[in-house]
């Protein structure tokens, strides 16, 4: 709660009445994929991250009306350092090559790769946009089409 949750609403909740004075305004928060398929061994971050999600939720509701937009990205698998302390990880784990968890990782995604940074971030800037402004209270999934669900 002291990383993921507390301080993103403690800076939303400065920052929103100048955007709802000025009539914009946006605010993306990077949870995570685990938001919508939580795994045992991330339940922590995840509970925090789920809980910012609610809120921003609840909040984005309040400042529609103002065209102050609140939504989520919710990253998985976009090749950033991240995704390389879980392949040493994996490596020390399973003693196999970097290419081989490299390959299994990328077997585990249904796009068959890594999203890029660029990728992200053109999807931060278009949440951020003029474009979207009947866009809130949403979670965009970042995962290459791996999320099994349907909402």
């Amino acid at each position: 709660m002291e990383a993921n949750f507390i301080p993103a609403v403690q800076l939303i909740r400065s920052w929103l009445p100048g955007m709802q004075a000025r009539g914009f305004g946006r605010i993306v928060n990077i949870t995570s994929a685990m938001v919508k398929s939580p795994h045992y061994m991330m339940g922590l971050s995840t509970s925090a991250r789920t809980a910012l999600t609610a809120i921003c939720k609840a909040i984005s509701q309040d400042v529609a009306k103002d065209n102050v937009t609140i939504n989520n990205l919710l990253p998985e698998r976009i090749d950033t350092p991240r995704q390389e302390f879980m392949l040493q990880r994996l490596i020390a784990k399973e003693s196999i090559s970097r290419e081989e968890a490299r390959l299994r990782n990328v077997q585990s995604i249904a796009a068959r790769r890594y999203g890029t940074p660029q990728e992200f971030g053109a999807a931060c800037a278009f949440l951020c946009s003029q474009q979207a402004s009947f866009i809130s209270g949403q979670n965009l999934q970042l995962d290459g089409g791996s999320y099994d669900g349907l909402v």
